[in-house]
C-alpha cells in the first residue's frame, strides 16, 4: 500500500546514504517529499532530492507559504523518517524547537516517527544526548540505536548510521502496522536470540543445526518497530544486521547462555528464537580426526547442554515475560505444552519442522500457548507478521506502567 512518507535530512556526512532510502521508498510505491536541513544541503543538493523524489525540496518556511508547508507537511504523512538525525537534530525535536521547515514538521506529524541517529561516540554517549533520547522515546517516536563500525576519519565506535535497507526494513513494519498503531514497547528492553549454536568437534567440524536465525531477525526489527530498545543475541547467521539493535554474536550454546542471562536480567522481555544445540562433544579434538585404514567411524561421546530457556524461567523476575520456542516433529501441540510448563515460561511458540518446513522459509505458521492456558493459532504468514502477532500477546502480558 502507498504511504506519504516525509524523509528528512540531517546535516552529517551519512546524508548521502539517505539517498539509497530514498530509492527504496520510491521503489515501493511510496509517495516521498524530502525535507534537507540546511547543513544537510552542503552534503547532498537539492538537485539531486528532487530528480530521485520526483518532488520539490525546500529546507525553510518561506518557500511556498500559500501552501502553509510547514504545518501541512507533518498533518498529511503517514510516516516522518530522519535519516541521518544528528545530536543537534535530536536535541531540536526534544526540546519542541523550530527554526526550518523539518524540525516544523516534526512538531506538526501525528504519524510514526522514526529517527536514525548518527554521530560520533562521544556525541552519543553524552548525558545531553542520552536524555534528548530518552524524552523522545517517553513520547513514542521511534529512536533506533546507530550501528557499531567506522565513522568520519579513523574513528571506530558506536554511532554509524545502520544499513538504510535495514532502516528501510523499519519502516515498512512501522507502516504495515498502521499509523495508528503505538510504539506500545517504547520504554522497553527486549533480549531477542537468533540462529543456531554450533559445537565444535574438531578444528574442522562441529555439531550443529539448521536454524537460519531469520525468526528471531525478525522478531528483533518487529521490536524496533514498535520502539523497544533491543538486545539481539544472534549465533551463527548469514543475515544483515537489523538496524536499531544491540548486537552479540555468540558460537556455541555456553556462549549463548553466558550472553543471554546477562542481557536478560534487567530485561522487560525475552524471546528465545534460537536453536541451541541440546548436546555437544564431550572432548574436543585439536587435530582433525582422520579416517582410519579399515574404514571404521569414531565413536563420539557427547555431553548435554545447559537448558538456557529453563534457566531463564528460574531466574527470570515476576514482571518479566519470557517466550520460548518448540520445534516438533511429532505430537507438537502436547510435546509444546509440556516444555512450555518444564520451562516456566509465559509463551510458547510451536512450529512443525520438516522438509522445506520454518527453517530458512521466509514464511511461518505456528501455535502459541500461554500458561494461562490460552492457545493462539497463527496461520502461514511472512516471519515478521508471525513476530508481530506473537509482541502482541506479549505486550498483553507486560505489566503497565504508571
Amino acid at each position: 500500500m502507498s504511504a506519504e512518507i516525509v524523509l528528512g535530512v540531517g546535516g552529517g556526512i551519512a546524508a548521502y546514504k539517505a539517498c539509497e532510502l530514498l530509492r527504496l521508498f520510491t521503489e515501493s510505491g511510496h509517495r516521498v517529499r524530502v525535507v534537507p536541513t540546511a547543513s544537510a544541503l552542503r552534503f547532498v543538493g537539492a538537485p539531486t532530492w528532487a530528480a530521485l523524489s520526483g518532488r520539490p525540496v525546500a529546507d525553510d518556511v518561506w518557500s511556498d507559504v500559500h501552501e502553509v508547508p510547514h504545518v501541512r507537511l507533518g498533518q498529511h504523512a503517514d510516516l516522518v523518517v530522519v535519516v541521518p538525525t544528528t545530536a543537534d537534530l535530536l536535541a531540536k525535536a526534544a526540546h519542541g524547537l523550530a527554526d526550518d521547515l523539518l524540525t516544523n514538521t516534526l512538531l506538526t506529524a501525528r504519524c510514526p516517527v522514526l529517527l536514525a541517529p548518527a554521530m560520533h561516540t562521544e556525541m552519543w554517549e553524552h548525558p545531553a544526548t542520552v536524555a534528548n533520547v530518552a524524552t523522545l522515546r517517553s513520547r513514542g517516536v521511534r529512536v533506533i540505536e546507530p550501528a557499531v563500525g567506522r565513522l568520519t576519519g579513523a574513528d571506530t565506535g558506536k554511532g554509524r548510521l545502520p544499513d538504510p535497507a535495514e532502516i528501510f526494513a523499519v519502516a515498512r513494519r512501522t507502516l504495515a502496522r498502521g499509523g495508528a498503531a503505538p510504539a506500545d514497547l517504547a520504554g522497553r528492553h527486549v533480549v531477542v536470540t537468533a540462529g543456531g549454536t554450533r559445537e565444535p568437534l574438531d578444528p574442522v567440524r562441529f555439531l550443529g543445526n539448521r536454524s537460519s536465525g531469520k525468526q528471531g531477525y525478525a522478531f528483533a526489527r518487529a521490536a524496533v518497530a514498535r520502539g523497544a530498545r533491543v538486545t539481539l543475541v544472534s549465533a551463527n547467521v548469514s543475515l544483515a544486521d537489523p538496524a536499531g539493535v544491540d548486537l552479540v554474536r555468540v558460537g556455541t550454546t555456553e556462549e549463548l547462555r553466558t550472553a543471554t542471562l546477562e542481557a536478560a536480567a534487567a530485561a522487560d522481555a525475552v524471546v528465545m528464537a534460537a536453536a541451541p544445540a541440546d548436546f555437544r562433544p564431550a572432548t574436543y579434538a585439536p587435530g582433525k580426526i582422520k579416517k582410519t585404514d579399515d574404514g571404521s567411524a569414531p565413536t563420539i561421546e557427547l555431553v548435554t547442554n545447559p537448558d538456557i530457556a529453563a534457566e531463564l524461567g528460574r531466574r527470570r523476575r515476576p514482571e518479566q515475560v519470557l517466550v520460548v520456542f518448540a520445534a516438533e516433529t511429532g505430537d507438537a501441540e502436547a510435546n509444546g505444552r509440556a516444555k512450555l510448563a518444564r520451562k516456566r515460561a509465559d509463551l510458547i511458540v510451536i512450529n512443525e519442522v520438516g522438509p522445506d518446513k520454518v527453517f530458512g522459509a521466509e514464511t511461518n505458521a505456528a501455535t502459541v500457548i500461554g500458561a494461562d492456558g490460552s492457545v493462539a493459532r497463527l496461520p502461514e504468514r511472512s516471519k515478521e507478521d508471525l513476530a508481530d502477532d506473537v509482541w502482541d500477546l506479549v505486550v498483553a502480558r507486560l505489566p503497565r506502567r504508571s
